[in-house]
């Protein structure tokens, strides 16, 4: 990282008191040497030679061994670190597939690549490309690909990268069209599988089911490999996501170089939020003017944003302080993110490469596998949403060995404070598991439907889809989408059974946003969301555009924007109600009770509130008038005693604002144990629940039929709320602040709240929590 210099980039910032004062931890991890190991004796010599004139001379120790699973048959998880070369892992044996038919063409196998992003498909295509094998015919199958070339894909191509939606909508459906290829797949590579999680992550299962259940019919039996960051329990995620035994490969053998991770807090501002509750300076400005600096210095920084305004704030925040210093530099920043043409993308990926850019503000598009090496530093700007995540963007730096410097910069959030200051939370914790539920009825049903459309289901199928088909498919047939025949159930309807089912989760009928004055359209929003999305007033994102919706017609499904360009953000508020359907799991903590179970949620949109989005100052709020929605889910929840009320020594004690402050911060804080956001989960709090009678905190999904996130916080509900309680405690306001217990959707406007009521109350539920 700058061999010339004497200090890191780490020591030059820290020579500004002020920010020293920010950093609440440094973390250093020390360089680590790589394992070699031999190349399976099957790896095809042609293969070899192209990775010896690449630089590769051997694999390291976990590539072959992922490999020798996978040639073996046995299907496999490779859960390493970012740059650790997972790709030669499932390369080795589909090249190998390939190349058996050498002698005898029909022997040939082919391979289906699935990953969540165009973008890493065709980083693969360009990989595949230039090792300039003879047989290997790679194509890309996608929504951008032309008609004419669909059809060579399909005839042709023995090595497909495609995704799941495509899988889903085109490829099952016409499974005939496709019957050469399938009858010969030797293996489907998952590629970034730890991005399958929650709803989306049930959806793909089932799309990985049905490929299963449609190989069989064309007689092959392909083997998985999975590629995924490091995370908790990789073979079980792993089998509950294709359905199959999984082997997991863990033990990362390539090197590393040494690395240094700060841990940034902002400072408080002069500015004031709801209630005159203090406000940080923001995320994104802070990390405009680190990069700043970092440039300056000559450090090649990627800086890590969870939005595309986000991206386009820092980069802009970086260039007007280079402005100021050294203007030249202004034009070494620059903004990356989705919604960019394609050449657009390659253009700043090849100069980040070559390093005519050395500040480059991005979101997670440059998150996954994409090839950018050799950078110094990696800003990220706010929690990622889980570790595994974080460890990915960190991993930028230091790609080629070198040394590193990392930074997660806190957001004024709940689950930021507590991280910044616990770092045994990051650094002395394993990544989470991965969180799905197939068995989620919402989910399974409308794939039961697909997958009656590709081929009649009959009753071998049923274990495939799990425990809950046999009891849905009754259902079906009574609500006309099934048909019931000795041979099995038949699809009866004449539209497309893969439009029942969105693999992104989302929920009711689309709703589409259409430009006012030209008639553009410019995306769609699932109804489910319309509400909190493209409500009147919203300010909407489209590729970086800012538009304000002027109406949203539910009769009709549209929302009319206009082309603006606000200083502001806008959040939807909702008031929300809460019935206990069904407990299924309960646990006593004492007095205490701990319960899981099905609920059913009813909210309503009431208003919205703009923020500025330089600084989080809160510009006002304004009234809406939209129907109430109901949702079935899962939930956990946790109830006091009338005794341990009446036993507690506070008179100043405000019980519904205490309780609703504990709701808001373990909202918080759940993701760090379930891989969500706090934007799939909702809570509901109250002194006195009409259906338990006594005071109640609930947490719930925020899907359909639940996503597992509410039983993960049912399973590791003692660590999860004594977390909620240290990232209270630990932030230094003193009566509440979004750091800790104000939250940005709340729908009572944050009111009332009692931080000291919510550890007084913590404090009494964890007395005698299991440890």
């Amino acid at each position: 990282m700058g061999a010339q210099r004497s200090s890191t980039p780490l020591d030059r910032l820290l020579a500004d008191p002020t920010r020293r004062e920010r950093i609440t931890h440094i973390e250093r991890v020390p360089a680590r040497q790589g394992r070699r190991a031999e190349w399976p004796a099957w790896s095809p010599p042609v293969l070899l030679e192209r990775l010896a004139a690449a630089g590769i001379e051997a694999p390291w120790e976990h590539q072959a061994a992922a490999a020798e699973h996978a040639h073996a048959g046995r299907s496999v998880i490779i859960a390493t670190g970012t740059a650790s070369g997972k790709s030669l892992a499932y390369l080795l044996p589909g090249i190998a597939a390939i190349y058996a038919g050498e002698e005898n063409p029909r022997h040939e196998g082919t391979i289906l690549y699935l990953s969540p992003t165009k973008a890493l498909a065709a980083d693969q295509l360009r990989a595949l490309r230039s090792l300039h094998l003879t047989r290997l015919r790679a194509a890309t199958y996608d929504g951008d690909t032309p008609q004419d070339e669909r059809t060579w894909v399909r005839q042709h191509a023995n090595y497909v990268l495609t995704n799941p939606d495509m899988l889903h909508r085109s490829i099952l459906p016409s499974h005939s069209r496709w019957s050469s290829f399938l009858r010969r797949l030797r293996y489907v590579v998952v590629d970034e599988a730890h991005g399958y999680r929650g709803v989306f992550g049930s959806h793909v299962a089932h799309v990985l089911r049905r490929l299963r259940r449609i190989c069989a019919r064309y007689h092959a039996n392909p083997t998985f490999v999975l590629a995924s960051a490091t995370t908790s329990e990789p073979a079980s995620a792993a089998s509950r996501l294709t359905g199959l035994d999984v082997v997991a490969v863990d033990d990362d053998a390539s090197p590393r170089g040494p690395a240094t991770f700060a841990l940034w807090e902002p400072p408080l501002t002069e500015l004031r939020g709801e209630h005159g509750a203090p406000v940080r300076r923001t995320a994104t400005a802070e990390a405009g003017d680190l990069l700043a600096d970092l440039v300056v210095e000559g450090v090649q920084t990627l800086a890590f944003v969870r939005s595309r305004r986000g991206a386009e704030s820092v980069a802009l925040g970086a260039k007007r302080a280079l402005h100021e210093v050294v203007p030249a530099l202004a034009e070494q920043v620059a903004a990356y993110r989705a919604g960019y043409l394609p050449e657009e993308r390659r253009e700043l990926e090849a100069a980040l490469r070559d390093r005519s850019i050395v500040g480059l503000a991005t979101t997670n598009a440059l998150e996954l596998g994409v090839d950018v090496s050799g950078l110094d530093a990696v800003l990220v700007c706010g929690w990622p949403g889980t570790r595994a995540s974080l460890w990915q963007q960190a991993g930028r730096a230091g790609r080629s060995g070198q040394a590193s410097l990392s930074v997660l910069l806190a957001r004024d959030d709940p689950l930021d404070t507590f991280l910044v200051h616990h770092p045994d939370a990051i650094f002395g914790t394993p990544v989470e598991a991965t969180v799905l539920d197939p068995d989620n009825p919402y989910v399974l049903e409308p794939h039961l439907c697909s997958a009656a459309s590709e081929l009649p289901l009959t009753e071998d199928d049923l274990p495939l889809f799990g425990p809950a088909t046999e009891d849905l498919l009754p259902d079906l047939v009574r609500r006309g989408f099934l048909r019931r025949r000795p041979a099995g159930w038949y699809w009866t309807r004449r539209e497309r059974a893969a439009d029942l089912a969105d693999i992104r989760g989302a929920g009711g009928a689309p709703i589409q946003v259409v430009e006012m004055g030209t008639g553009r359209l410019l995306g769609t929003v699932d109804e489910a969301s319309a509400h909190t999305t493209v409500h009147e007033g919203a300010v909407y994102i489209h590729q970086g555009n800012s538009f304000i919706v002027q109406t949203l017609d539910l009769d009709d499904s549209v929302a009319l924007v206009e082309s603006a360009d606000p200083d502001y953000s806008t959040t939807a508020r909702d008031v929300t109600d809460i019935s206990i359907v069904e407990r299924l799991r309960t646990a006593s903590w004492g007095e205490a009770t701990l319960c899981y179970g099905t609920v059913e949620v009813t909210r309503q949109v009431v208003a919205y509130q703009m923020r500025r989005l330089q600084t989080g100052e809160m510009l006002g709020e304004k009234p809406l008038d939209l129907p109430a929605r109901t949702l079935r889910t899962r939930a956990v929840w946790w109830t006091l005693s009338d005794a341990q009320i009446s036993g507690l020594d506070d008179d100043d004690l405000d019980l519904a604002g205490a309780a609703h402050a504990a709701e808001h911060a373990s909202i918080g804080l759940l993701p760090l144990f379930a891989t969500c956001d706090r934007w799939d989960i909702g809570g509901v709090s109250t002194a006195v629940h009409p259906d338990t009678g006594l005071l109640t905190v609930f947490v719930y999904d925020g899907h359909e039929g639940g996503a597992g996130f509410a039983e993960r916080g049912y399973a590791d509900a003692a660590s999860w709320l004594d977390a909620t309680r240290d990232a209270i405690a630990s932030c230094e306001c003193e009566s509440g602040c979004p750091s800790c217990i104000q939250s940005p959707k709340c729908g009572n406007g944050n009111d009332p709240l009692d931080k000291q009521g919510a550890l007084t109350l913590l404090a009494v539920l964890l007395a005698d929590a299991p440890n």
